[in-house]
């Protein structure tokens, strides 16, 4: 189990004080690519070597990697009994950390480039663009540049596809050329597939030949976010895919390595423990633009006013619910790995990160549907920032 992170600043201390996780350990998702370039003896990152002995991971002539959104190390194991052969996976395996914020946009910018936040500019559910103050939505990629000017580290599936790798990304057909896949995933052979056991079958076919297959499903996360993952439908969500992943791993060649993982986990929310930006004096004063999500939060202010004082108000306001910092205190703390120039600016002059089952709504851009999520993610605790690492096969 990753270790929590040990307080070097007056923010970090509030954070350890809250249990938080810390996403710069040597077990994380950023690693994941990085060896299993290295798994299959081709190297397209300096750090394949290295991730592929922290990752405990063996070698072999082919790769199916599988990325279950919302499936988190926690949930996982809470709900074991809804997944047998996940749960025989499960037993001695350690999780990995999702970056800062444990989020999908986030999570896949660094799954596909080996990098942190701070380098991506994929810093949440919404971004502020600097360019124009617009608040943009990386999963959805409007209101954005275009993929390559926003993300601009080379991406890991296409150094893989560079090398001679045969390299193949499996998902819905809506996901072909779109905004996120082009920032994170691009340069893979796309196929097209909508239903689960339709994309197993197509991984099959894929690694008939050696090489790497990136398989993505979503329908777990969905049922978190509409029912929760205590839910029966969480439940049956996860069944399905179990069944599945059964099947995947009896039926693909032999010498493949199949790994299963996540991008964040998740948490119910507590509605007694939500604040709505949108209608509460204190929390909207100074605020122009509130970017990020419920649970990890970017606050952009109007011009002229005083970070540290906006900080404080939110702390006094939200208290032992969420740890709050300046730009310049989350960033010095490594909240999103090294920060490049262009990417500051994405930062909020104010950043707020939720504990428990807390959450701050922001009313006025925030979506009818959006503001009643049950389940929700994106800050640092241990139930949305860790996620499984589960081995099977190989050499």
């Amino acid at each position: 189990m990753p270790a929590r992170h040990v307080a070097t600043s007056p923010v970090e201390e509030a954070a350890a004080a809250a249990g938080f996780l810390h996403p710069g350990g040597p077990r994380r998702l950023g690693r994941v690519l990085p060896a299993l370039a290295d798994v299959l003896g081709v190297a397209v990152h300096p750090d394949g070597p290295d991730a592929r002995a922290a990752l405990g991971l063996p070698t072999a002539e082919r790769v199916c990697v599988v990325l279950v959104d919302g499936l988190g190390h926690l949930n996982l194991a809470e709900r074991a009994g809804h997944a047998p052969f996940l749960r025989s996976l499960l037993a001695g395996s350690e999780p990995l950390t999702s970056p800062v914020p444990s989020t999908t946009a986030t999570a896949m910018g660094t799954f596909g480039t080996g990098e942190g936040p701070g380098r991506t500019a994929m810093l949440g559910y919404t971004v502020r663009d600097p360019a124009t103050g617009a608040l943009g939505n990386l999963v959805s990629w409007t209101d954005l540049p275009a993929p390559r000017a926003w993300q601009r580290v080379p991406g890991l599936l296409a150094a893989l596809a560079g090398a001679g790798v045969a390299t193949t990304s499996i998902g819905p057909a809506r996901f072909a050329g779109s905004g996120l896949t082009e920032a994170a995933l691009a340069g893979a052979a796309f196929v097209a597939a909508e239903p689960l056991g339709a994309r197993v079958d197509a991984a099959v076919r894929t690694l008939r030949r050696p090489g790497l297959t990136y398989l993505y499903w979503g329908d777990v996360d969905k049922a978190g976010h509409h029912h929760g993952f205590g839910s029966a439908a969480w439940g049956a969500a996860l069944e399905d895919v179990d069944a599945e992943l059964r099947r995947l791993a009896r039926s693909l060649p032999a010498s493949t390595l199949l790994v299963v993982t996540a991008d964040h986990g998740m948490v119910d929310v507590d509605r007694a423990r939500r604040w709505d930006v949108a209608a509460d004096p204190v929390l909207g004063r100074d605020v122009a633009l509130v970017a990020g999500e419920p649970r990890a939060l970017h606050l952009h202010l109007a011009p002229g006013a005083d970070a540290p004082a906006v900080a404080g108000r939110w702390r006094d306001v939200l208290g032992e619910h969420a740890v709050v910092g300046t730009r310049e205190e989350v960033v010095a703390a490594g909240w999103f790995g090294p920060v490049d120039p262009h990417v500051l600016p994405v930062v909020g002059d104010v950043v707020v990160a939720m504990t428990g089952r807390a959450t701050v709504v922001d009313s006025a851009t925030q979506s009818a549907a959006s503001l009643e999520l049950v389940g929700v993610h994106g800050s640092r605790t241990p139930a949305e920032m860790l996620v499984p690492l589960l081995v099977a096969g190989g050499a």
